[in-house]
């Protein structure tokens, strides 16, 4: 905490004093007039000034300029501007409550603050209201808000329908997805095919692709930051949808009108309560998930209000055959609670404390006769941490802040039973660790045209016993061992990781912008699979597992066109990973060895180019984008020790999306997304050892699968009545894959025959998603 406090008064020291007139401040709370839900990066411009400011997490805002009268506008995506003539001659709190724009007729301010994708420092990060994302065609009806997120350039989904993601070139453990400052380490339900994110429940998604500011860290390629609603603080209302395989439905309301208020949430699919009637045979073999969502808030007073939210979901799939003789139930789930206080200590300084609790655990139950057997893995995390925002009266906006995690992983956990034996071991694979990070960063304008983001991080981390730790010979044999006890420290690391975005305006349409960025990750997800499935692990950094280490350097060009209705965007981008982690050749997945005696370690590669067009505003809403990337990895223990392209190298990417409304009843929707085929291995040659036919591979994913392409649509009809009332019912239909595609989900190659009469090798596509129609009803009352 040394370096922040010098730090800090290092930034207050050389704050330029540009002048001596008297300065007053205007700061307040940005709102949705109809519900009093914060709103998040909702913008505060003052014209005659040209000055203007963001709000923050909790929609908190402060600027400063001199005395004086001037026009003050307020403003939010989606919503109704206000306009308003200020006499700011001494400190003034104003409360701004916006309209949102679907419930009133459109109000038109030709002199907003409407370029900030060309004014902000900001590369790499994009924001997506839930509304926007509600109305895009989705599998099997279920609003997704990560195959949302896929669309964007950068972004590579990491299979047919699933919601796992891979961000210029980097893995997905290298993403932090955050619900309410909790890290959601498994992001899927189904197998992937759905995200755990209720769409119902949730306000707010910002994907930053890099250049994240030094108040993120652990992760090295993105960030995920999704907000849940805080519930309507006027009125009791509940929404809704019933679709093809799940249902929903959201209440809130006020715990006391203006004070507080909750929101719970819920979402549970029936395609086992469905097929039993049907299937008498599967009557106990099924898959279902739910999940639910929780978050209240409380105003304390005038400058202090606290937020108690929570997640819990649970994917279970069952299976039992004819005659019961063989089981398998394999449960997994995320847990999270989150408590929040904030304290707004002047019209300058606001505080937020955070404390987080995080469990996901995945298990695997098999029995056969009189034989089971449970295989478990997770993690479970405790955390801490307190930010400060701070604006100076330079309009300076300086955030402090810093975090503790305690972590605890399960990596593999194996115990069963044969008649009365019992196998139960004694966890000597469970791994403890803290992690912790301090951070100061100050976003100005350094000139009429240089707007800076400058901090820096310094994160820490630190392996905990029990703990045995192993030294190898030459020959890769155990040369020595040591063991250490519980809380024990037995290795440290940590590092600086200083980040840097600049802007400069070329003129009011266009703009230069250069981000580089530092980032370490002390966790790790081991998978054979390209995607987060359940059955992947997560490590830590250990004794024998460095950190993973980054350095991403990017630049773009930014421009708006019809009076910024139309924003483009080139950007171009070049990463340096170091310590990556593979499983080495050969490896079989195994219970008797600690899992990280069976890693080997490299360097990764990845750079490109992404290309963005998003039209904004009118009838027609939409965005294309197209990534150009390659993505490479060294491994001295893999492929000879050659450069191979990872399975997410993916050469092209586009994706195109649009909206028409054609009026308050109907709505349409498209979305078409091409790709280059992912990289695999293949046999290549087969030969015979004792009459028994053995594969010879490939170098490491020396081929490609097909290409994917896919073309969605939707329509959503909202009847429309002459007078109002208070159930609200819309139809959503969407036809996803219309023209039948069959996009490979996985290659494999079979053979036949015999040494005597031939051998018949083949490769064939295995695809699982044609055509899908779905309809859902959507309400509200």
């Amino acid at each position: 905490m040394r370096f922040v406090a010098i730090a800090l008064l290092l930034c207050f020291y050389l704050l330029p004093a540009r002048a001596t007139a008297q300065k007053v401040s205007l700061s307040g709370y940005m709102r949705d007039g109809a519900t009093g839900e914060s709103l998040i990066a909702g913008t505060v411009y003052i014209k005659e000034a040209d000055q203007g400011a963001q709000t923050n997490t909790y929609g908190f805002y402060s600027v400063t300029v001199p005395a004086g009268k001037y026009t003050v506008i307020f403003s939010y995506v989606g919503y109704n501007p206000i306009m308003l003539e200020m006499d700011l001659t001494t400190n003034l709190k104003y409360n701004a409550e916006l309209v949102n724009g679907s419930t009133m007729k459109e109000v038109k301010i030709t002199s907003g603050r409407k370029d900030e994708h060309v004014k902000n420092a900001e590369m790499g990060t994009v924001s997506l209201s839930i509304g926007r994302i509600k109305t895009l065609p989705v599998l099997f009806g279920e609003v997704d808000i990560l195959k949302t997120l896929q669309l964007l350039p950068g972004v590579q989904s990491a299979g047919e329908g699933n919601s796992g993601f891979y961000v210029r070139g980097g893995g997905p453990d290298q993403n932090l997805v955050l619900l309410d400052d909790a890290v959601v380490y498994n992001t899927g339900h189904l197998f992937g095919f759905f995200s755990v994110f209720n769409g119902d429940a949730i306000k707010d998604v910002t994907l930053i692709k890099g250049g994240a500011p030094a108040n993120y860290g652990g992760r090295l390629s993105s960030v995920v930051d999704v907000s849940m609603k805080e519930g309507n603080m006027k009125e009791y209302h509940a929404e809704g949808g019933i679709g093809l395989i799940a249902s929903r439905l959201t209440l809130e309301g006020p715990i006391k009108k203006e004070k507080g208020s909750f929101m719970v949430s819920g979402r549970r699919t029936y395609i086992d309560v469905l097929a039993k009637p049907f299937a008498k045979e599967l009557e106990n073999t099924g898959y279902f998930f739910y999940d639910a969502n929780l978050k209240a808030n409380y105003k304390l007073g005038e400058k202090d209000r606290v937020y108690l939210s929570g997640y819990t979901g649970v994917d279970k799939f069952k299976f039992q055959n004819s005659r019961g003789t063989f089981k398998a139930d394999i449960p997994w789930g995320n847990n999270t609670a989150t408590l929040r206080w904030n304290h707004q200590f002047t019209d300058k300084l606001f505080a937020n404390t955070t404390l987080v609790y995080n469990d996901y655990n995945f298990a695997s139950n098999f029995s056969q006769n009189n034989f089971s057997v449970k295989l478990s893995s997770g993690i479970k995390d405790y955390n801490a941490k307190t930010d400060f925002d701070y604006y100076t009266r330079q309009n300076h906006h300086i955030k402090v802040g810093g975090a503790y995690t305690h972590h605890t992983f399960i990596p593999n956990q194996i115990s069963g039973q044969l008649d009365t034996i019992k196998l139960e071991p004694d966890n000597a694979y469970i791994k403890y660790a803290h992690e912790a990070g301090v951070y100061i960063l100050d976003d100005f304008d350094a000139t009429d045209r240089l707007r800076v983001n400058a901090g820096v991080r310094y994160s820490w981390f630190g392996q905990t016993g029990p703990y045995t730790a192993y030294t190898f010979d030459a020959a890769g044999g155990v040369a020595d061992s040591a063991k250490y006890g519980r809380g024990k420290i037995v290795k440290t690391y940590g590092g600086w990781e200083p980040r840097l975005n600049l802007r400069y305006t070329l003129n009011e349409k266009s703009s230069i912008k250069t981000s580089v960025s530092q980032t370490y990750q002390y966790i790790h997800l081991v998978s054979n699979n390209g995607s987060t499935l359940p059955t992947d692990i997560w490590a830590p950094s250990t004794f024998l597992i460095r950190p993973q280490k980054a350095i991403q350097y990017s630049a773009g060009y930014f421009h708006n066109f019809l009076d910024d209705k139309l924003e483009t965007s080139v950007e171009v981008y070049y990463k340096d990973m170091r310590n990556q982690l593979q499983y080495r050749e050969g490896y079989t997945p195994n219970t008797i060895r600690d899992p990280e005696l069976e890693y080997v370690f490299g360097r990764g590669t990845a750079y490109g180019a992404e290309f963005f067009v998003n039209k904004t505003k009118g009838k027609f809403t939409g965005w294309v984008g197209y990534t150009l990337a390659w993505t490479y990895q060294t491994f001295e223990k893999l492929n000879g020790g050659e450069p191979f392209p990872l399975k997410y190298d993916r050469r092209h990417d586009v994706s195109a999306v649009g909206t028409y409304t054609f009026n308050k009843k109907w709505t349409v929707s498209s979305v078409f997304v091409f790709g280059s085929g992912n990289a695999i291995t293949l046999p290549t040659a087969y030969y015979f050892i004792d009459g028994e036919l053995v594969q010879l591979y490939s170098k490491v994913n020396a081929y490609r699968i097909p290409s994917y392409h896919r073309l969605d649509i939707s329509a959503t009809y909202t009847p429309q009545h002459s007078k109002p009332r208070r159930w609200q019912g819309s139809w959503a239909f969407s036809v996803y894959n219309v023209y039948n595609r069959k996009n490979p989900y996985f290659l494999y190659v079979d053979n036949s025959g015999s040494v005597s009469s031939g051998i018949s090798v083949k490769a064939y596509q295995v695809y699982i998603l044609p055509i899908v129609p779905a309809i859902t009803y959507n309400f509200k009352f």
